[in-house]
Formats: C-alpha cells, structure tokens, sequence
C-alpha cells in the first residue's frame, strides 16, 4: 500500500476521471463563494461591456479547482480555452506560438505559472498589456525586432506558490484571488455530487466519513469516494455509508484526521529525530526519503493548518497535537514554547 496517496493524487491525477467530475458552470462549482461572487460579477461586466474579459491569477495548494474555474470563466464567458503550463512554455517561441493561435475573446490558462521561465515571461508583458509580441529574429549585428499584433485576450494563471510570482508579472492580472480549503460541509456536497454522477450509492454519513478524510480537497475527495466505491462493490453490497466508508479508508491507512502514512512519518521524524525541531525543511526531506518540494506544497500546508507544526525562521517545530497525534505526552518545553518572530 502506497504511503503516499495524496502526493500520488495530486502528482498524477487521473484527468480523465476529474474532467468526467468537473462542474460545468458557476452554479454547479461548490465552495469558495467569494471567488466566485468576483468571478462572476467581472464576467458579467466584460459581457455586458461588450468587451475581452480582464486577467486573472488563482493561486492556492493543489487539488481546490483552479483549473476548474478556469474552464467555468471560458465558458460563462463564451470564449474558447487554451491550456498550457509554465514548464511547458520552455522558451519564447513556445510562447509566440500558443499566443500567435489565439483568437479575440479566447482564454489561455496557464497552469504553474510561477514555473514560467525569466526570459519567456519578460515576453508575456506587453502582451499582457498591450497585446503585442515583440519577436527577435536573428542574432548579433544582423538581430532584428518584429512586433505582432495580439487579438485581446484573457490570460488565466494558476500557481500552487503565489510567493514565488514576480512583481510584474504578478501586477499585470486585474484580479487575484487565493482558494482556501473547503470545510467538511462543503465536501460533502462535492461528494454527494460526485457520487450522482458515478451512480454510486452513498448515504449522506457516508459521504461525511471521507469528506472529514479529504484534507479540505475536492481532488483527494474525489479520489477517496472512488476507491470507496471500489471498496463497497467488493467487500460490502455496493452500498456507502458512514461504517463501509470508514472501513475502506482504514485500509488505504488514512485516519480520522485525514493523515497518510507519509504524514505520520513527517511528525515522527521530527519529533524522533529532530527533538521536535527546529529543523529546517531540506533535512526534514532527507530523513522521511521525499523531496523538499513536495512536502512544502502537499503536506506542509495542512499539517500547519490543523496545528501538528508551525514554521519559524530557525525550521519547523512539532507542536503539542503532533506528540498527541503518534501517542507520546508533550514535553512542557513544547508547550512553553514562545513563538519565534
């Protein structure tokens, strides 16, 4: 059994399976009622205007529907959407390529912008700005610029690490907004959804046991409702509710809290190990045997937010529920801790 399901889940999502998931339209998408009321109001505008719809970055951690609402604004918008990512534009003729074949009114979603290269994303300004490419050709003494004209266009950017955007770039989208994790509620809709379109027979108890399981994900939500499925189709009559469901993801070795094995062995290490910190996050990688990346952007975000440990300028320190969490008393040092600024 992987240790590693949600890293799993959102390095290699099964796309087929989220798209056949995916809400069509500002109505159907779940959550993040703030986002949205924006969302729709500057679309709504644009329409009304008669005019292309302004730029837009969505930043948060993977798996909350980024790349869904980016779909939801093209079509609320009645543009077409070009989709593309940051480590895929690898030099500006890539990007003179995807903008040359956009047509007025279309959407460009660029996912992991932050991933963009320095030299690519100077490019990407005036075409922010002005619409207008600027195109080198040549080089040395005979080097020449040429400069195209853009059709108006909405660009969609999407990035798991906003703090990594540049200044001008990150100034140049009319709107930013962050998505935040869902409460239980809220995934629990998701799934109850999810569940109609799977045809799967799920009581609302059910749904609830992996919604509290699902890290305030959609996408690790999705994911667990489908190995419950394949759990109940097996070992139960086909039918989830709270007991099948609890059963399944008690196989899959995720607890009540949502945690993984890979996340216990994050809390084991540094409270073993590291004397419950500080540790910094490059030796906290080497001793659980994952990258420093992944366990920033996967785990490091939820087990902040549901208290296991906290970051300070000297590394990162257990907190007392993390003693709690692998069955230890908190050292009173732990609890006295101040908080470093």
């Amino acid at each position: 059994m992987s240790d590693n399901f949600y890293n799993d889940s959102h390095e290699a999502p099964d796309k087929a399976f989220e798209q056949s998931l995916r809400p069509p339209g500002f109505d159907d998408f779940c959550g993040q009622q703030k986002v949205k009321d924006r969302l729709m109001l500057m679309v709504e505008a644009a329409k009304q205007r008669g005019d292309v719809l302004g730029h837009i970055l969505l930043s948060g951690p993977p798996g909350l529907g980024k790349t869904t609402l980016a779909h939801i604004i093209a079509t609320a918008a009645e543009s077409n959407i070009h989709i593309t990512s940051g480590p895929q534009i690898d030099k500006a003729g890539d990007l003179a390529g995807v903008l040359t074949n956009l047509q007025e009114g279309d959407v460009l979603f660029i996912d992991e912008i932050h991933r963009l290269h320095p030299s690519v994303e100077e490019y990407l300004y005036p075409a922010m700005e002005d619409f207008k490419l600027d195109i080198i050709i040549d080089q040395g003494p005979n080097a020449r610029t040429i400069r195209l004209t853009l059709p108006p266009f909405t660009l969609v950017g999407a990035t798991t690490r906003a703090g990594m955007l540049t200044a001008p770039l990150r100034s140049r989208f009319g709107l930013t907004d962050r998505l935040d994790y869902y409460p239980i509620d809220e995934l629990t809709t998701i799934i109850l959804r999810s569940a109609g379109l799977l045809n799967v027979a799920i009581e609302k108890g059910g749904a609830r046991e992996i919604a509290m399981r699902s890290r305030g994900t959609p996408r690790v939500a999705n994911m667990l409702l489908r190995w419950t499925r394949d759990y109940a189709q097996v070992r139960a009559d086909g039918n989830v509710n709270a007991s099948v469901a609890s059963a399944a993801l008690q196989m899959r070795e995720i607890d009540q809290d949502g945690l993984d094995e890979m996340d216990k062995r994050i809390l084991e290490a540094m409270i073993h190990k590291f004397a419950g910190g500080p540790v910094g996050l490059s030796s906290l990688a080497v001793a659980v045997g994952e990258d420093a990346s992944t366990l920033e952007d996967v785990y490091e975000p939820y087990l902040i937010m549901q208290g296991f440990f906290k970051r300070t300028p000297r590394g990162r320190v257990a907190m007392p529920a993390a003693y709690v969490k692998i069955g230890l008393n908190p050292p009173k040092s732990s609890r006295e801790q101040p908080e470093l600024l």
